[in-house]
């Protein structure tokens, strides 16, 4: 499953973001044309959700690439990783940026006033789960061998 024809890649589907951002269009669009219910939600809680959900999402993706970042290792999981990294937020969750996206996604959603959208996150996250983030942990295992394994049998793969 590693690498899908390339030995130093884990061979995701898809750029993670463009998932995301692919159901989150499907979603508001879906509503779109169903003239889906609102959430209800009063405008000022309504922006007050979005807003901060944003600045949580962000600041988690942020954080963890970072981390990438200081150990000169690619955020891209279409390219080699060069480096393990366990520490800051990844002592929390394998994931943090697949957290954040999520997190970031829902706060759209709230913006967009999109409850089909919302619906649409788990099956979005099914996929991340199944279509890249198992692929990029067969690879980190074979990269990194028992390291990554003590790390995976510490750190939970989302929360």
């Amino acid at each position: 499953m590693a690498g899908r024809g390339t030995a130093d890649i884990p061979g995701v589907i898809a750029p993670p973001p463009l998932i995301y951002l692919g159901f989150l269009a499907l979603g508001w669009g879906g509503g779109q044309l169903i003239d889906e219910p609102s959430l209800g939600l009063d405008r000022p809680v309504q922006a007050g959700i979005a807003i901060a959900g944003l600045v949580l999402g962000l600041a988690v993706e942020a954080w963890a690439a970072g981390l990438f970042h200081k150990a000169r290792t690619a955020v891209q999981p279409w390219k080699p990783s060069t480096a393990l990294v366990t520490g800051g937020v990844y002592g929390f969750t394998r994931n943090p940026i697949y957290v954040g996206f999520a997190v970031t996604y829902l706060a759209l959603a709230v913006g967009l006033d999109s409850p089909l959208a919302i619906v649409l996150l788990i099956p979005c996250l099914l996929v991340v789960d199944r279509f890249v983030i198992q692929r990029e942990e067969v690879y980190l295992a074979a990269r990194f061998g028992a390291d990554y394994e003590a790390y995976r049998r510490r750190v939970r793969r989302w929360l």
